[in-house]
């Protein structure tokens, strides 16, 4: 028998998670594993990066010697949190790595330019 509190959630179509619409993470979906006591376990499914090419990009920041990424985010989508955004416009795995070397070409992506893809 399913909990009836996730049949009203489903019924309502609400996410399963707490996660603010900003998060990288918000457009993943959950889904659960029965746990050692066999209560179930909820957890979000991989996420995988869209291509570069599905980011929608307005503009291009050359990276100045000692830039960091949450102070450009902060700069061209006005909150520093979003650095996953250029992240994944930018094709890096690893966020800091756009910033190591100077005069780089970032793409700067709109915020939230994959909602809705």
């Amino acid at each position: 028998m399913k909990d009836p509190l996730q049949l009203l959630l489903q019924a309502a179509n609400l996410p399963k998670h707490n996660l603010p619409a900003t998060s990288r993470y918000f457009a993943v979906e959950t889904t659960q594993m029965q746990g050692l006591d066999d209560q179930p376990v909820i957890y979000l499914k991989r996420r995988f990066v869209p291509p570069p090419e599905q980011y929608s990009s307005h503009q291009q920041h050359i990276v100045m010697y000692g830039e960091r990424l949450d102070n450009i985010t902060a700069k061209y989508l006005s909150d520093p949190e979003q650095f996953w955004q250029v992240a994944d416009a930018n094709a890096a795995m690893q966020p800091e790595e756009l910033t190591e070397l100077s005069n780089r070409a970032l793409r700067i992506p709109h915020a939230f330019g994959v909602y809705g893809l």
